[in-house]
């Protein structure tokens, strides 16, 4: 019966791991998501980590929303660049010089209109003093006003980039919260069952001393003590590495020790449908958004080359004061209307055209596709929580039994009426137990929060449950 039980959990516990896996974004080592900038002094002591106070300060310098960040700002300064294209060009100058001039290259031949007068064919040296200012106005432009246009809804397809990547941080400093509150519950058991094994090995040794049981039992006590010891050692490990990479993502000083909170708040599941959770990711999903505002920014930039082939109207003007000295200088202007007709440019506007209509059609399947995408991942967040909601009555049912096996089975073993085979099976039984326990715990609640990036809401549950976000 035991062996049973022991390989039903064995063949349980792959199952299990495999959906949560399902859930976890993978990103690679490198990520900028999973970086972190070290901010702050290093305190000698360990100090105590709440999975809100990880989400906040990841989001406050985290690798990636930093540069998610900047990027805002990048899109900016492109769409001023672009502004500018309408906005007045005005410039100032001041300019004193002195010239010799050479009049016959002007077209005054001094020969024909002397009169008998003696004129150099070089005047000068004389002072000019010239300060002006110089205004270029678009007053129709059709190419620059939808440029304007794409970089606009490039700015908003970048801001909503940068929820984005909040989002994907929130989740993620979540996902590995939770890993290490799994990893630290695994540290705990295996040392439990470490200091159980030790206690059943004293057991034997009494009990074989007292000619109940042989001597076999003592060596099986021992290996089972061996073994355990390395799996506190291992899952130690592991929890030490956990805390690591939270430091790293909330970006602490380099070398600062963490513990971690024992508790986490509860989060209620959602009651939405799932027609409802689709509709609600579609209106609000930032990664959507962004797709979006990029194909309407493609349309704007094909429109804008369309446009390359149409008249356009600019005026310039210029007014200031020139003569000889500044004292002297009298007032003078110039007004100019411009109407410019493209007539041939080698093509250059064909091949604009042709490549903006591939982005616009890369955006548009994009688009498609990402909205087939939120339909699956909103699908798949719907029975993620449902299958490790079961998993965990499963499990928390599993663990209370195992517990009751072992304590049967060291009863049984301390009245000499069955070897310790038994007790050894119902350990490991225990060790099963627990491991899957734990990951029922972790993927439950990791599978609240996926539903909620899902929705793209994430970052609201963080703020409304776990204590608020920056």
């Amino acid at each position: 019966m035991c062996a049973v039980f022991a390989a039903a959990l064995v063949l349980a516990l792959p199952c299990a791991a495999a959906a949560q896996n399902r859930s976890v974004p993978s990103l690679p080592t490198n990520s900028p998501l999973l970086g972190g900038v070290p901010t702050g002094t290093l305190n000698a002591a360990p100090i105590p980590v709440s999975i809100a106070q990880a989400i906040t300060q990841a989001l406050q310098h985290n690798l990636g929303v930093l540069q998610a960040e900047e990027a805002v700002n990048r899109a900016g300064g492109a769409r001023w660049v672009a502004l500018s294209e309408l906005l007045p060009d005005v410039k100032a100058s001041i300019s004193e010089s002195r010239r010799e001039t050479n009049l016959e290259a002007f077209g005054f031949p001094l020969n024909k209109f002397s009169f008998g007068v003696s004129i150099p064919s070089v005047v000068g040296p004389f002072n000019v003093f010239d300060a002006r200012v110089f205004a270029t106005q678009s007053v129709f432009d059709l190419e620059a006003l939808n440029k304007v246009r794409a970089e606009t809804h490039q700015l908003s397809a970048v801001r909503h980039a940068y929820r984005s990547a909040r989002e994907l941080v929130v989740l993620v400093a979540a996902n590995l919260y939770l890993e290490g509150l799994a990893a630290q519950a695994r540290a705990t058991t295996a040392r439990a069952q470490l200091e159980t094994a030790q206690a059943l090995q004293a057991q034997a040794e009494d009990l074989r001393r007292g000619g109940i049981v042989a001597g076999i039992d003592v060596v099986r006590a021992e290996v089972r003590v061996s073994t355990d010891r390395q799996r506190a050692t291992a899952a130690q490990a592991e929890f030490e590495k956990s805390k690591l990479q939270i430091a790293r993502v909330m970006g602490l000083p380099i070398g600062q020790a963490i513990t971690l909170s024992d508790q986490i708040p509860p989060v209620p599941v959602p009651e939405i449908t799932l027609e409802q959770a689709l509709d609600r990711a579609y209106r609000e999903r930032p990664d959507y958004l962004a797709a979006r505002d990029r194909l309407d920014a493609a349309e704007a930039s094909r429109r804008a080359a369309l446009s390359e082939r149409l008249p356009s109207v600019t005026v310039n003007a210029d007014y200031g004061a020139i003569g000889l000295t500044a004292a002297s200088a009298l007032s003078t202007f110039a007004v100019t209307g411009t109407l410019n007709i493209p007539i041939f440019n080698g093509g250059e506007t064909r091949g604009h055209v042709m490549q903006t209509t591939v982005d616009r059609n890369n955006r548009r399947t994009e688009l498609d596709d990402m909205k087939a995408q939120i339909y699956y991942e909103v699908r798949s967040a719907f029975l993620d929580l449902q299958a490790t909601s079961e998993e965990l009555q499963a499990a928390t049912r599993g663990r209370d039994l195992s517990a009751q096996q072992l304590t049967q089975a060291r009863d049984r073993f301390a009245a000499g009426v069955a070897n310790n085979i038994e007790v050894i099976q119902a350990q490991e039984a225990v060790a099963l137990a627990n491991e899957q326990y734990i990951q029922a715990v972790f993927g439950y609640n990791l599978s609240k929060a996926v539903l909620g990036r899902a929705l793209g809401t994430v970052e609201e549950a963080v703020a409304k449950y776990l204590g608020g976000t920056n």
